[in-house]
C-alpha cells in the first residue's frame, strides 16, 4: 500500500523496553471532491506512522515534509485514561521517499552504515537501503 502526505510534526524516536527503536510520526492527506449537490468538499485524513528499520531517518522527517510511504496498515486497541475502549490504525512504513517541503538539507547525507539519502536537483530525496550480498 502506498500513501503520500505531509508530516504534521517532527518525527520522534522511541526506545522500547527490549531496546528496539521505532520512529513515530504522523502525516495528513488532503483530498477534495464534489458531492452530489456539486459543492466542493475538503477532507483531511490523519495517519499515525511507524518506521522500524532505522532510527536515523528521523532527522529527515520534519514537520511539513511531503513523504511517500510504502507499507501496511495495522489495527491497535487500548483503553483511554477515562477507561473507554479506543481503537486506531497505524501505517507501518517499510519504505520512505522524501519529496521536500520540510527543513532544508544540503545534498547527500549518510543515514546509517551503507544507507544514504540523496537529494537530486529536483529536490526529491530517496532513502536507499544497502544492497546485501547473497551467498547464492
Amino acid at each position: 500500500m502506498n500513501i503520500t502526505g505531509r508530516l504534521t510534526r517532527d518525527a520522534q524516536v522511541r526506545t522500547l523496553s527490549d531496546s528496539r527503536q521505532v520512529v513515530n510520526f504522523a502525516i495528513a492527506i488532503n483530498e477534495s471532491y464534489k458531492n452530489k449537490k456539486g459543492d466542493r468538499v475538503e477532507q483531511t485524513t490523519f495517519f499515525d506512522c511507524a518506521y522500524w528499520i532505522s532510527p536515523r531517518v528521523a532527522e529527515w522527517l520534519t514537520k511539513g515534509t511531503v513523504v511517500e510511504l510504502t507499507g501496511m496498515v495495522s489495527a491497535r486497541a487500548w483503553s483511554g485514561n477515562d477507561g473507554e475502549p479506543r481503537a486506531g490504525l497505524t501505517f507501518n512504513a517499510s519504505n520512505i521517499k522524501l519529496h521536500g517541503g520540510g527543513r532544508k538539507s544540503d545534498g547527500k547525507q549518510t543515514l546509517e552504515s551503507g544507507q544514504t539519502a540523496e537529494q537530486p536537483e529536483n529536490k526529491k530525496v530517496a532513502v536507499k537501503e544497502p544492497e546485501d550480498d547473497l551467498p547464492f
